[in-house]
């Protein structure tokens, strides 16, 4: 006997698939077995299992009336019309010419088939009329109107989805379980299309309540992604947990923890879970091969998992870009070569640029002995290349300290310079080559994405810090002021490596960067240094609080200058904070009266920029550093008594 469940499970779903077929085509019984006799025994190879004709026949007629007796017929309204068989005298179906009662009537029941199958191979087979007779009739089983939504959506109708599967999960009597699934994120889909991010959160939140343990779990794993997708690492993994918690044996749960440490740039921690998933879920049994690869692919480069398994949705662009990148990896680190640097007449050769529209700032001094100022100089060769690329490259550079480049050429409109990159795998030695691309993919909406940022960008700006510490290591005691234009290509490099680090949570490389470009171009003039002071003081480092704020005297940060005031304040030298406090004062007198009230109304905010030492200026900076003072006892009042 035929069992569906031994059979060649491909080959037994194209036969009854072309069933259905036949059966729509005409939906006559005695044309489909005679069609049925013939065709079913060579398409099952039933002769390879060495049963003789007669046997063959029996048995495609037992399943061939199995099937007919489950499929949906739209002429009856979608319900089976099933077959009834001859009386016991008569002669059998299957054409052996022998009396039913002598021959099939003594066989076991016919197989049972899922009527889902059959459900889901009808709703890719019936034309449109008939399918939308189907969903109006109710005939389609519940949870499988994801299926018909999911045509819908393929066919760029996300609002006619929307409409359908929206009444589902509404209704409060509805029995949901792990089989609406699909329904749940073909519904999420069609929200994306519309672009009703709200409606699609609020959606989710709400089936979190809903529904049986897989479910839920899985509407958790959706609001997971849009975390992961936001950069808000601490939702995503409060998700994640809910998850794993509802369904811990979910190969959805396994994507989605390779996901989350992908994302957040833990490959190592990445690749040992991929490795454990692969083993629990090949022990279950289950999963399906697409989750089994990119869990195989996962255990060695967690990155390149995520990409390829979203390679459908990503701008090919970026996908030939991810190809160079990986190739440029591997090259060996360029010679760059800091060379002692004069300022022409008239130019200061530690120029830092104003901080504040209409303000001069004073340059920082720098740490005694790192004052040789000097030009990165790029290799003769790649200098060559680089005219070269400049003549293909539409991009501009963005103005001065400035990420984003102007709008006058979007490199994304060509592919002229991605063409450059394959034929040239040195233009990975380029600093000005590598700012291009940091900057283009900077402009790119899809950039955003933690996986492409970790598959991009990462790696270039990696390899430009390790160019540039090479070639201006610690013991050099030299300078690479922005004042040289050579050096501002490195040095922005260097400015969106901290802010990276930063946006991905990763503190302790974030604070590495900002003290490498601080150490290299001490007149700061991208701002750092209120950044680094804060992280001083919030690790209770005071002293090198103190030495940085003294390399800007006069600062119009107020982080600088404040900050002075509390590390000398937390050392215990009052009477040098209190003039350090008198000195602030006279620049930033605004800061004392946000610092030291509990409450205090938020002043009008410009995203023209602030003003140096106005109330949005104080108030950006009791946002940042209130708690800090907070928590050092006395301070507050100290500092209101001595600011009256």
């Amino acid at each position: 006997m035929l069992d569906p469940d031994t059979a060649d499970g491909e080959r037994f779903e194209q036969v009854i698939l072309e069933c259905v077929r036949q059966i729509l085509a005409h939906q006559d019984a005695v044309r489909y077995m005679d069609w049925a006799r013939v065709s079913i025994p060579s398409a099952l190879g039933l002769a390879e299992q060495g049963l003789d004709a007669h046997e063959a026949q029996r048995l495609a007629v037992l399943l061939a009336t199995a099937i007919w007796n489950l499929t949906p017929l739209p002429t009856e309204g979608f319900q089976p019309r099933p077959l009834t068989g001859p009386e016991g005298e008569g002669p059998c179906p299957c054409g052996s010419g022998l009396p039913f009662q002598d021959c099939c009537a003594v066989l076991i029941e016919p197989p049972e088939l899922p009527g889902e199958l059959i459900w889901e191979l009808l709703l890719d087979e019936l034309p449109e009329r008939q399918l939308q007779q189907a969903v109006t009739a109710g005939a389609v089983p519940a949870h499988l109107l994801g299926a018909v939504a999911d045509r819908w959506l393929d066919e760029d109708r996300p609002g006619r989805a929307v409409a359908l599967l929206e009444p589902l999960f509404a209704a409060e009597s509805a029995d949901l379980d792990e089989r609406f699934d699909p329904a749940l994120n073909v519904l999420c889909d069609a929200y994306d299309r519309l672009d009703h991010w709200k409606k699609k959160r609020e959606f989710l939140e709400r089936m979190t309540e809903r529904g049986d343990a897989g479910l839920r779990a899985a509407a958790w794993q959706r609001l997971a992604t849009i975390h992961i997708d936001a950069g808000d690492f601490d939702a995503a993994r409060t998700a994640f947990t809910q998850a794993l918690r509802l369904a811990p044996e979910s190969p959805g749960t396994a994507l989605l923890e390779i996901t989350l440490l992908a994302a957040q740039h833990e490959d190592g921690l990445a690749r040992e879970r991929a490795k454990f998933w692969r083993r629990k879920l090949a022990r279950r049994g289950g999963a399906d091969d697409e989750v089994m690869d990119f869990l195989a692919r996962a255990g060695e480069d967690p990155q390149d998992a995520l990409v390829a398994s979203h390679a459908a949705l990503i701008d090919p662009l970026l996908l030939r870009l991810r190809d160079w990148v990986r190739l440029a990896g591997e090259r060996p680190l360029p010679d760059y070569r800091a060379e002692p640097w004069r300022a022409p007449p008239g130019v200061a050769s530690h120029a830092q640029l104003s901080l504040f529209d209409g303000a001069d700032a004073a340059g920082g001094r720098g740490p005694e002995g790192t004052s040789q100022p000097a030009r990165l100089r790029t290799p003769t060769a790649l200098r060559r290349l680089e005219g070269q690329w400049h003549q293909v490259f539409p991009g501009l550079k963005p103005h001065s300290t400035r990420l984003s480049p102007p709008l006058e050429g979007d490199p994304w409109e060509d592919d002229g310079w991605v063409h450059f990159l394959a034929v040239h795998p040195e233009a990975a030695d380029s600093l000005d080559i590598l700012d291009d691309l940091a900057s283009a993919l900077y402009i790119h909406p899809e950039s955003s994405l933690p996986w492409i940022a970790g598959a991009l960008l990462t790696p270039l700006l990696e390899r430009a810090r390790q160019i540039v510490e090479q070639a201006v290591p610690p013991t050099a005691q030299m300078v690479i002021p922005w004042a040289v234009a050579d050096n501002r290509p490195p040095l922005r490099l260097l400015f969106r490596l901290y802010l990276f680090e930063e946006e991905r949570g990763a503190d302790a490389a974030a604070g590495a960067a900002l003290e490498l470009l601080l150490r290299l171009n001490p007149d700061d003039n991208h701002g750092v240094r209120a950044e680094v002071i804060n992280r001083y003081l919030r690790r209770g480092e005071d002293e090198k609080a103190l030495e940085l704020a003294g390399r800007f005297p006069n600062d119009l940060l107020a982080d600088l200058a404040y900050g002075e005031v509390l590390a000398l304040y937390r050392l215990g030298r009052r009477d040098k904070a209190a003039r350090a406090l008198s000195h602030a004062l006279g620049r930033l007198p605004r800061i004392p009266h946000y610092l030291t009230r509990k409450r205090v109304r938020q002043p009008p905010l410009s995203p023209a920029g602030i003003t140096p030492g106005g109330d949005d200026q104080a108030w950006l900076y009791r946002e940042a550093m209130r708690d800090v003072w907070a928590a050092e006892p006395g301070v507050l009042a100290w500092l209101k008594k001595h600011s009256a």
